[in-house]
């Protein structure tokens, strides 16, 4: 037997938002449709954060090979691999700290 729905979360919007949601809703009650958004928006997506993980060991390589070459440093194949291999060991970490992190809208 399905679990009874005793909670309720609401919000205002405006009459723009509201004729809005109701196209995206399509045949399904609005109340349905933002029920079913919610819940999806809470589960975190696994592709996206592969891909976000990815894109910061990218940022990870190049800063730090950036940086050593801005110091006249050497960059040997040893240096990369050790630059690869730590960015790959932090990616998944460093990933889920930014998704964690609050969005303050360009504020540090």
């Amino acid at each position: 037997m399905p679990s009874l729905r005793t909670k309720s979360l609401s919000t205002k919007v405006t009459d723009e938002e509201y004729a809005r949601m109701e196209a995206l809703a399509g045949d399904q009650t609005i109340s349905e449709w933002a029920r079913d958004v919610l819940l999806k928006a809470a589960i975190p997506n696994a592709r996206e954060q592969v891909v976000l993980a990815e894109v910061v060991a990218l940022r990870t390589i190049l800063l730090n090979a950036l940086f050593k070459l801005a110091q006249k440093e050497e960059l040997s194949l040893e240096t990369m691999e050790e630059l690869i291999e730590r960015a790959d060991r932090q990616r998944f970490h460093r990933a889920k700290e930014r998704l964690a992190a609050p969005v303050t809208g360009g504020q540090p």
